[in-house]
């Protein structure tokens, strides 16, 4: 098995108590309470810590993957609108990203990002919180880190936009329908602009 499928599997197989969520970072401190909302699907109070003024975090993707996997598991007539407003908000801080992807690089999976390097210390301590906040590079959001936070995010998204698609072909007019919709377009959009960058990359390192 290659290094891909390697951590393809070991991505899979994770829990949602595997993850380190307490070592994690949100825009207001540590993503200890990620957990239960994910559980109890308070989807207003994840999207608070997942993205904040057009910026991803640490637990960005990791949230992203248990939610997307317990929205494939469910019955297409429990999807909220709560739930997909979301991942409207998670695409929208892509489309800003993108801008800038061209120069940038990412882990080769997202198990890396559980590396002790990228970890805050266990023990959670706001003041040396707030210190380590005014470094100029915190820990974890170094430019490949950050990046990576936007890359996988952007991955798992895209891995989900079947399940996107079947959903919208069960629902008939409605809100719900509407916001389906707008979401599959602003994936497939997101998705195209990533190849075609992909591919614009490729063709510079083969001309040089």
């Amino acid at each position: 098995m290659d290094t891909h499928k390697m951590n393809t599997a070991l991505m899979n197989t994770l829990e949602i108590t595997d993850v380190p969520w307490h070592r994690l970072t949100t825009p207001y401190g540590r993503g200890t309470d990620l957990p239960h909302l994910i559980s109890n699907e308070e989807y207003a109070a994840i999207a608070d810590l997942i993205e904040h003024q057009g910026t991803l975090w640490q637990v960005t993707p990791w949230a992203l993957l248990f939610l997307l996997r317990n929205m494939h598991a469910r019955r297409p007539e429990d999807i909220t609108l709560s739930e997909l407003e979301l991942y409207h908000t998670v695409v929208q801080a892509l489309d800003i990203e993108n801008l800038q992807a061209d120069s940038q690089e990412s882990v080769e999976s997202l198990t890396m990002l559980l590396d002790e390097k990228y970890l805050w210390p266990a023990d959670s301590d706001p003041e040396e919180d707030e210190l380590e906040w005014e470094e100029e590079e915190a820990r974890g959001y170094d430019p490949v880190a950050f990046w990576s936070y936007y890359d996988w995010s952007c991955r798992l998204l895209k891995q989900a936009l079947p399940d996107f698609e079947s959903l919208l072909q069960h629902y008939a007019d409605s809100e719900i329908a509407e916001s389906l919709s707008e979401l599959v377009q602003q994936l497939r959009k997101n998705f195209k602009y990533k190849k075609t960058n992909q591919i614009k990359k490729t063709g510079d390192i083969s001309s040089k």
